[in-house]
């Protein structure tokens, strides 16, 4: 079996050489920035001997995972000497396979390995990663070995070209980072009318939680509930007014999102084209 290094003891690198070693991979050494971190992750994973110097590990491993923030990994990968017959592999979602360009150059295969999923703490991203989907950007047989890392993590994979990944990175941004924006501005709503957002995120969740379970059950368009749903002017503009009066700012946020809804409101029926007209000219305004 390969040993496996990781240059890069952030959360990322951390929950992978964890969920790697419980199924029983030789992570076998890790380098980072900090002491404190490798020492973290060497805590956690026992096979995994600290190296403070990352060419040692490199010399040392038959697969590194530079899991350093995405602006660190082609320093890392330019910085070090490379031997043929070794795999270097990343973990970024938008970058493709050039940052690791001067490891190809020496001889390595060369491979992304990037889990779609969110990283918030070590534990939480270890309970997550079982299945969880997995995009992969390597070729043959690095590929396929790939794939069998996906598996035994209990994950999906979906293969990516170049060309695919910063659009691929950009929906994963959309469909994680910016639900937080989304609470945190409904929050804000209900912070107008005196309501915390500890009590306010408190009360949505069930809502998101419900959300959640009918886009998985139910599925595009079908799911799509409220307002723009049933094309209900009257509500649609309610809110317009009471956003103007006491919540300016997020009026445009309102009325584009609004927008962006009203054709998955087509696509699932329940309105016709003049309905979808009338939405559009009152959002539009």
């Amino acid at each position: 079996m390969e040993k496996i290094g990781i240059i890069g003891a952030g959360t990322v690198g951390t929950a992978l050489a964890g969920c790697l070693s419980a199924k029983g991979y030789d992570v076998a050494g890790v380098n980072s920035r900090t002491m404190a971190s490798a020492r973290r992750l060497a805590a956690r994973v026992e096979s995994a001997r600290v190296y403070p110097d990352a060419q040692v590990l490199a010399d040392a491993v038959d697969w590194v995972f530079v899991t350093t923030p995405d602006n660190v990994i082609p320093i890392v990968v330019s910085s070090l000497m490379w031997r043929r017959g070794q795999a270097v592999l990343h973990c970024s979602g938008a970058d493709s396979l050039d940052v690791l360009e001067p490891a190809r150059k020496a001889g390595c295969a060369v491979g992304a390995i990037h889990p779609l999923q969110t990283f918030a703490s070590i534990d939480q991203a270890m309970a997550n990663l079982p299945g969880s989907t997995f995009s992969l950007e390597a070729e043959e047989p690095l590929l396929g070995r790939l794939k069998n890392v996906v598996a035994d993590l209990e994950g999906h994979a979906v293969v990516l070209k170049a060309g695919d990944k910063v659009l691929y990175h950009a929906a994963a941004v959309m469909s994680c980072n910016y639900v937080v924006t989304l609470v945190k501005l409904a929050t804000d709503l209900w912070y107008t009318f005196g309501v915390t957002q500890a009590e306010a995120t408190k009360a949505l969740l069930p809502l998101l939680k419900g959300t959640l379970n009918n886009i998985e059950n139910v599925g595009l368009p079908n799911c799509l509930t409220g307002p723009i749903a049933r094309g209900d002017t009257g509500t649609i503009g309610k809110h317009l007014s009471a956003l103007q009066q006491r919540a300016p700012d997020l009026l445009s946020t309102y009325k584009e999102l609004g927008l962006q809804t009203i054709p998955i409101s087509l696509a699932k029926g329940r309105i016709d084209a003049s309905k979808a007209g009338e939405m559009n000219r009152l959002l539009a305004k």
